[in-house]
């Protein structure tokens, strides 16, 4: 696969064709995409699909560059390896890119069934406009080709359909597991202390019914005269109860 061929391919009338299409459906999915927050998985998939088909293609033509240059006859001199080069890995950048955000939005088992079914239908399609792959083919091998990949389609369909999804686990205490504390997966229920407990969270006792005996007791200031001048008296005295017989 030399550069003359590639390029010759690359101008050919059903390639501008298929390129002109597909940037076409590209920029009527990236606005509804970005514009209008069609957050779909078919429309995400989708342009994920249509740059892996460039992928796919830029991904053949450096690598049988490559092997061509290997063998002898030298092909990195030609400009159009290094513009396949670029645009491999701008194609792969983008399609993490849209994977991530996809995987973001949807569970991993309904983007490994989509994005396979889409991704190999236009890698198809853009490999057999490109490089002419059923080109002499007859009808038999074609049909038998098609059928084959509706099987493939149908395997990861069923692989991926029955998958569990997991469970995330919540680091957090429930409410109901505190004395005094309602459930806060109730419906509709503020988050609230019972008041009906023993004890109520964020309260004071309430002192107003308290026994009398545990009310402050008051002595009382006695000033007495003592029979010694120029001594002064304490400030409170003594109380002595007599006994009673």
């Amino acid at each position: 696969m030399t550069g003359e061929n590639i390029t010759r391919h690359l101008v050919s009338w059903p390639f501008l064709l298929y390129m002109l299409v597909e940037i076409i459906i590209f920029c009527l999915l990236l606005y509804f995409y970005k514009e209008k927050n069609a957050n779909y998985i078919v429309v995400i998939l989708l342009l994920v699909a249509l740059l892996g088909s460039m992928t796919v293609v830029t991904v053949k033509a450096v690598a049988g560059m490559i092997v061509v240059s290997i063998q002898g006859n030298l092909q990195l001199d030609y400009p159009i390896f290094y513009i396949m080069l670029v645009c491999m890995i701008a194609t792969a950048i983008f399609q993490a890119t849209f994977l991530a955000q996809a995987s973001q939005l949807y569970d991993s088992s309904q983007i490994a069934s989509i994005g396979y079914i889409l991704s190999t239908t236009v890698a198809i399609t853009a490999g057999a406009t490109f490089y002419l792959d059923f080109t002499g083919e007859d009808v038999l091998h074609i049909c038998m080709f098609a059928l084959g990949c509706l099987i493939a389609f149908l395997g990861v369909f069923l692989i991926t359909r029955n998958r569990k999804k997991c469970v995330p686990f919540e680091p957090y205490i429930s409410m109901d597991a505190m004395p005094g504390m309602q459930n806060m997966h109730d419906k509709g229920i503020a988050v609230q202390p019972d008041l009906k407990a023993s004890f109520s969270y964020g309260a004071l006792e309430n002192n107003d019914n308290m026994p009398e005996i545990y009310t402050p007791a008051t002595l009382p200031i006695v000033q007495e005269q003592h029979g010694s001048k120029g001594v002064s008296a304490p400030p409170y005295r003594v109380l002595e109860h007599s006994k009673k017989e």
